[in-house]
């Protein structure tokens, strides 16, 4: 038997709080850092990005073996991605994790104000590296 799913109704506001979104800013999408991103990059930021609850920037957590899993990646792949965000300026390491402890490295991403600070936006300063000119 199959159960009807009752419809979300927008509140006073006409809007509907169940529902989260991820805003991914014009300024960001149209900058030379995110427009040479890889895939998987784009993948891990995406998913690690989602964990941000407006309040806990710094303290965002995804394991090697976390993304590999939901993201159908290996792990080398995924600890690629994370170099090249972090190169690129899109997230910045708080504290490393540990293997003892089974602690996975914290992150920042510096689209987001932290600890009362505004947000960085580190990526819109990247540059592509010039590649030297052949004689």
């Amino acid at each position: 038997m199959k159960t009807k799913r009752r419809k979300r109704r927008p509140n006073a506001t006409g809007r509907n709080h169940n529902n989260q979104f991820l805003k991914i800013d014009y300024d960001m999408a149209h900058s030379a850092a995110w427009r040479s991103l890889s895939g998987s990059a784009m993948k891990v930021w995406i998913e690690l990005r989602t964990r941000y609850n407006g309040r806990n920037n710094g303290d965002l957590s995804l394991s090697l073996d976390e993304a590999a899993r939901l993201l159908k990646m290996g792990k080398a792949t995924v600890l690629r991605a994370y170099q090249e965000l972090e190169e690129k300026g899109f997230i910045r390491m708080v504290e490393r994790g540990q293997w003892y402890g089974r602690l996975a490295t914290t992150w920042e991403v510096t689209d987001k104000p932290h600890k009362g600070y505004p947000a960085t936006n580190d990526w819109s300063s990247w540059r592509e590296p010039r590649k030297p000119k052949k004689l």
